[in-house]
């Protein structure tokens, strides 16, 4: 089960790095029709990047639960956590490196994407691995913080706060309405 288990865990990187990657260009494909805009990103701000790894490592989570992740107790947890994890290296090592070279650069942003959900799959295997689950029900609330995940980015896609976060950096726009 370990070495299967890892070659999933190596999968799920590669798709959550390649569905990601096509998923920056979906909302503008579709005709920037509303409903996509709730799993892809529709401007450019941090906030809506965070998608690019949210919805595919999602996605790839629950195609894998049923061929080897039924079999971990704190499989669900291990990689909703894994998820925030990568969302927030993203977010600390944009804001970092943009607030001292004064500028972001697209090969930096692309790794910076990379590292990310290299930090999601390698904590979620970690965890499942080699760190015990002490908390009872720890799946239940696995599922909640991807819920609440998902009812965040639906929210703030349509109405979001007016900070740095969700401003897109070209338009200077807000959110899908553009406000």
């Amino acid at each position: 089960m370990g070495r299967e288990f890892l070659y999933w865990e190596i999968a799920g990187f590669i798709v959550t790095v390649v569905l990601g990657t096509l998923l920056h260009f979906v909302y503008q494909w579709s005709g920037e029709i509303k409903i996509v805009g709730l799993f892809a990103p529709v401007n450019e701000s941090t906030w809506e990047h965070l998608k690019l790894l949210f919805v595919p490592m999602t996605l790839f989570t629950a195609a894998e639960y049923f061929p080897v992740g039924w079999e971990k107790e704190n499989f669900i947890a291990a990689k909703a956590v894994g998820i925030l994890i990568g969302m927030l290296t993203i977010l600390i090592i944009f804001y970092t490196y943009t607030g001292i070279l004064g500028k972001n650069y697209l090969w930096a942003d692309i790794a910076t994407f990379i590292i990310g959900v290299a930090a999601a799959y390698g904590y979620a295997w970690f965890k499942m691995n080699k760190a015990p689950d002490f908390i009872k029900d720890s799946n239940l609330i696995g599922l909640t913080l991807i819920l609440v995940i998902a009812l965040c980015f639906t929210y703030f896609t349509f109405d979001p706060p007016r900070i740095a976060l969700f401003r897109d950096p070209v338009s200077g726009r807000y959110g899908i309405a553009g406000l």
